[in-house]
């Protein structure tokens, strides 16, 4: 385990420039990608098969293109995200609302191991003892998007913890991608409304790459 803390040079320097960066971070891994062109993507724990596949698609196609995907470890959106860049055997970043002696979701835990194995990383504020607080995940997603030069949102309701991220990515002049989702499905009520707020819609991730790159 590293501790980078704000002060020091590796420190990443997108996260330097949001508004009140984490003072220092623990990170298993590789720090070298922390600085490189990334995309988060997030979406919903209660994802749709659908919403499943095209995280995983999305991911996997990006990391091929040397993108790194960061995501929250979460269950849903944010695990098929990790699992597509792994499968592709790019990098991923997984930004923790824990530390790393508790692990959440616990089933987890061997993906953190293989993000590690293919040269990603795990990042987190909290110290190693740090419990999975209900408080912790939106303080992270802050974080999530601060670290990305993109986020693509997958599926979200109208109410939902991944629009919290969206929040504070405007706030950082992040780019804001969505894919569009069933207007049938509650999956769906959150993305579309984005799109109608001006967010780009993407179907392909060559969307995506005309603006990152």
């Amino acid at each position: 385990m590293k501790v980078i803390y704000q002060a020091e040079k590796n420190y990443p320097e997108k996260l330097q420039k949001i508004y009140a960066p984490p003072a220092k971070l623990y990170l298993l891994g590789d720090e070298t990608i922390l600085n490189r062109p990334s995309i988060a993507i997030i979406g919903c724990r209660q994802a749709s098969d659908y919403g499943k596949k095209v995280a995983f698609r999305f991911a996997y196609e990006l990391a091929q293109k040397g993108i790194i995907v960061i995501s929250g470890l979460a269950r849903g959106i944010d695990s098929y995200a990790h699992l597509g860049a792994l499968k592709a055997k790019g990098q991923t970043i997984a930004i923790l609302g824990s530390g790393f002696g508790h692990i959440y979701p616990t089933e987890n835990k061997g993906m953190c191991k293989e993000i590690i194995q293919e040269g990603g990383a795990i990042l987190t504020e909290y110290g190693p003892e740090s419990r999975p607080e209900k408080m912790h995940f939106p303080a992270r997603n802050r974080i999530i998007s601060g670290l990305s030069n993109g986020v693509l949102v997958v599926e979200a309701k109208e109410k939902s913890g991944t629009l919290i991220t969206v929040d504070y990515a405007l706030e950082q002049g992040k780019e804001i991608f969505i894919i569009p989702g069933n207007i049938t499905s509650k999956n769906s009520n959150g993305t579309n409304s984005l799109i109608q707020q001006g967010a780009k819609l993407v179907t392909k991730v060559e969307d995506i790459l005309e603006e990152l790159l």
